[in-house]
């Protein structure tokens, strides 16, 4: 956990305030699982007159401040920044310290078959290497892993190719005339494999595997067979490479264009990179990569110094040998109990163990304007800095998922070195972290950023191994083995030595007849010859005597013998007695045990009747919680919907509401206006019957009155005050013929969004259309017909709306073209634009009998017909026609 704290010129001190986070959940079963451990080492400065920006406190905690002259905060203030790790080892430290702590239960757990992980992360230049692989005399962490291995199964080791590695990350078990053959075939080959005990080691790592510490594992299981096997790989440019190919290692190629010329932008072709692959444990691994089975830490080390010599290294302005790639080193241990005997390894694939414990050397990140780095270290440099984002990247998904209940997918394929170990944070094992770093005061900023992802990472819990399962032999088999051998040794030791007992009888009958007198010739040359028979009795009856020695001593053999086997035959007894009382004990145990197993076995099947009660009445309670989440999620989605209908319903009330408003707002103003019209009729008449009845009463009695001429109406034009002038003869409209609109046809009805809606009563309506805002080939090739609504502003202010229809056809490319045919044209007048003139103030006498020809109802009806209150006709409609002409 890092704690910030600021330090001002003065000595004023204030804790600063970190950002709240979200509560974590917490996980669901805490005891399965392990955080990461993440330990931090602080590299020593390479000279003393250099400035140190990183202060270990304590062993957990270390302290990073910025260095002399640079200025986080604008007011002058420095932040002083604190992270808390499992353990901090300072610069003083030694390798077996830093082994003990952080390698070593690796080691262990690899040995009981569990899998883990371990790596270095940090700039370039802070001490990665020396760390993992150590120094001359100073032997680092892989070389002492090494030295544990196989101090601790040493006397337990396999013979070669008794466990063969397959191609699918698994292994086999051989028997020994197998295993027996592969080594011949090895021992056959042009450049045999020299054993490790007979060849000399290489003086330029001798003194990195010379380790005095012997350290080893307490508690070995004694009754398995173990064999260890190395690879080595690196992760260059997103590109996996075996480094332990005997192949000759090819440089990177250019490219070559059609010219046979190298191309000159820098590309290249990388050299052949191996494929991963996930086993059937969806453990990953690297498809043919070769597998060295080693007996012997110098052998194994040998192997990993000759991958070493391969790996690519550059010299940068930060580091003069800087890794320019992540190499992993796998050690595989494998391991299978034996058999019952003791003596050979049990051929059963299920019960072999195969474990891994990967050790990782990362390159260091750094940044390109320190490094000067152009052309391939440019290149190189991006790729590492890429590969490394992306570890971070699923370091801190993991932790957001693990923390807050997401279910964010992880980024493994991002990169090849987190898809290479996925299975260690997705499946099981231990995780180890080694931070290095510098404490100058040039890596500030990086060694910032590395301590921060170092304390995410200590976040992020990884499933914790389980234990392999008992095989369910008996233990101490391999002592027992051991002893039956070392007694059967010493038995033949006793009768001479382990001699074959066909050649020994052979040899004993060979000296017992060379033993025995020769016998003479037999052939007789002469009859009276008295020599040969003689003597040929004599060496006969010699024999006869050996004979009989020899019969009476193997009489005594055979009744010593006899008296051997009854005494043998006696213990057998007496050991047969003992163990039929044994046996007779055993048996009332098995039967008091057997007693105890059935009334057990009633118990469980009474438990488990009872268990099943238990189920089905949870099955059932589970059904009617099923049930009524459902009817609850069908009621909460009714009630959504009602509500939301509802809310629509309200919204078009009130649009329903606004616009009924609106039309009687214009039906009251309409008819308003026509009530205003027709009381100025009635006044008009009215006005118009005084006169004629002030006319009547200032006349003399003796004239007559005299109706105004028809000349005289059209020498003097009338004059109207209220009523609207007529319009001239308009020309006849020549109306379309209307063609009949088959049930097929179809519309494309094309309304522009930029149109304003008229609210006239009467509005244009096509069946059957399709409307669209604007044209297309897909709605054209559709239909028969297309209208086009447009609008424009009239001279007198009004909205004129056309309708332009025409006719769509086929063209010869395939597609579709309108041939305008008609224009209907739609206007819109308020009945309140005229206003009718008043009547002058002082009308004229002599114009009275003119004014009082518009009294007429013919001639006022000839004139104009307005739309009055109530009419069906729309607003603004009029109807304008010609006054009467009179007759002269």
């Amino acid at each position: 956990m890092a704690t910030v704290r600021p330090r001002g010129h003065g000595d004023m001190r204030a804790a600063a305030r970190t950002p709240r986070r979200p509560v974590p959940k917490k996980p669901s079963n805490p005891s399965l699982k392990d955080p990461v451990g993440v330990y931090c080492r602080v590299r020593p400065l390479s000279r003393p007159d250099q400035e140190c920006c990183i202060e270990v406190i304590n062993e957990t905690t270390v302290q990073i401040h910025p260095p002399d002259g640079y200025r986080i905060f604008r007011n002058g203030e420095y932040r002083e920044t604190q992270y808390s790790f499992k353990e901090v080892f300072g610069t003083l430290v030694v390798q077996k310290k830093l082994f003990d702590v952080v390698a070593k239960p690796l080691v262990e757990d690899l040995i009981r078959g569990k899998n883990g992980l371990l790596f270095t992360y940090g700039v370039t230049g802070s001490g990665k290497t020396h760390t993992m692989t150590g120094s001359p005399g100073d032997g680092g962490l892989l070389p002492r892993c090494l030295d544990m291995i196989f101090n601790s199964i040493g006397p337990f080791q396999a013979k070669r190719f008794v466990f063969k590695l397959d191609d699918k990350n698994g292994v086999d078990v051989q028997c020994e005339v197998d295993a027996l053959l592969e080594r011949q075939k090895r021992d056959a080959m042009p450049v045999p494999k020299t054993p490790s005990g007979k060849r000399q080691i290489d003086p330029e790592f001798a003194d990195m595997i010379n380790v005095q510490d012997h350290c080893k594992v307490e508690d070995v299981d004694e009754d398995n067979v173990y064999s260890v096997f190395v690879s080595y790989i690196e992760i260059y440019n997103n590109y996996i490479y075996d480094l332990l190919e005997e192949a000759p290692f090819e440089p990177i190629k250019p490219k070559w264009n059609n010219c046979n010329t190298p191309v000159r932008n820098g590309d290249f072709i990388p050299p052949q990179s191996k494929i991963l692959r996930e086993d059937q444990n969806h453990n990953m691994y690297v498809m043919g990569c070769t597998e060295v089975e080693v007996k012997s830490t110098e052998e194994a080390f040998e192997v990993f110094w000759r991958g070493q010599k391969k790996r690519r290294i550059a010299d940068t302005q930060l580091n003069r040998e800087s890794s320019r790639s992540h190499s992993v080193f796998i050690i595989k241990l494998a391991q299978a109990p034996l058999d019952a005997d003791g003596d050979n390894v049990l051929q059963e694939k299920e019960q072999i163990t195969l474990s891994q414990l990967s050790l990782v050397d990362l390159a260091g990140s750094e940044r390109t304007n320190r490094t000067k780095a152009e052309g391939n270290r440019l290149r190189e440099a991006g790729n590492i800095n890429q590969s490394l984002m992306t570890l971070r990247t699923c370091i801190e998904v993991l932790r957001e998922n693990q923390m807050y209940g997401m279910n964010k997918m992880v980024p493994y394929r991002d990169s090849k070195l987190t898809h290479l170990f996925k299975n260690y944070f997705d499946g099981e094992g231990k995780v180890r972290m080694i931070v290095c770093v510098n404490p100058k005061a040039e890596d500030y900023e990086e060694s910032l950023q590395v301590m921060r992802f170092a304390e995410m990472t200590q976040e992020v819990e990884v499933a914790r191994p389980v234990d392999r399962a008992l095989c369910g032999l008996t233990p101490g088999r391999r002592l027992r083995n051991q002893a039956f051998q070392e007694e059967l040794s010493r038995k033949l030791e006793m009768r001479g030595g382990p001699i074959n007992e066909e050649t020994e009888e052979q040899s004993v009958a060979e000296m017992f007849l060379q033993s025995l007198p020769p016998l003479p010739s037999c052939e007789l040359l002469d009859i009276n010859d008295d020599q040969t028979l003689p003597k040929l009795i004599e060496v006969l009856e010699k024999r006869h005597k050996l004979r009989q020695m020899l019969s009476e001593e193997f009489a005594k053999n055979v009744l010593a013998f006899k008296t051997m086997l009854q005494e043998f035959d006696s213990s057998v007894v007496a050991k047969e007695n003992y163990l039929q009382g044994k046996l007779s004990e055993k048996d009332k145990t098995i039967a008091r045990q057997k007693t105890d197993v059935e009334r057990l076995e009633k118990k469980i099947k009474t438990l488990e009747y009872k268990i099943e009660i238990l189920e089905k009445t949870t099955t059932i309670y589970e059904e009617d919680k099923r049930n009524l989440q459902q009817e609850l999620e069908s009621k909460s989605q009714k009630l959504q919907r009602q509500a939301s209908d509802k809310r629509r319903l309200e919204a078009r009330l009130q649009g329903m509401v606004a616009e009924t408003t609106m039309k009687w707002e214009k039906e009251c103003e309409r008819r308003v206006a026509a009530k205003q019209l027709e009381m100025q009729n009635k006044l008009w008449v009215k006005d118009e019957k005084l006169k004629q009845l002030k006319a009547i009463v200032t006349e003399p009695r003796n004239e007559k009155p005299e109706r105004p001429s028809r000349e005289r109406d059209r020498e003097k034009p009338v004059q109207r005050s209220v009523s609207p002038s007529p319009v001239p003869n308009a020309p006849p409209v020549r109306l379309r013929h209307r063609r009949s609109r088959s049930a097929g046809e179809r519309w494309v009805d094309h309304k522009p969004p930029s149109n304003l809606p008229t609210e006239t009563v009467m509005q244009p309506h096509v069946p059957h259309a399709i409307t669209v805002a604007a044209a297309s080939e897909k709605a054209l090739a559709k239909c028969d017909k297309y209208m086009l609504t447009h609008q424009e502003l009239a001279s007198d202010g009004e909205i004129e709306t056309k309708l332009i229809k025409g006719d769509v056809f086929k063209t010869r490319g395939g597609g579709q073209a309108v041939q305008f045919t008609e224009i209907e044209t739609l206007k819109q007048e308020s009945p309140t634009g005229r206003k009718r003139r008043s009547s002058p103030s002082n009308p004229d006498p002599a114009e009275d009998a003119t004014d009082s020809a518009w009294t007429d109802v013919e001639t006022r009806c000839s004139v104009a017909v307005e739309m009055r209150a109530g009419s069906v006709l729309g607003p603004g409609y009029q109807h304008h026609a010609q006054p009467k002409r009179r007759k002269p």
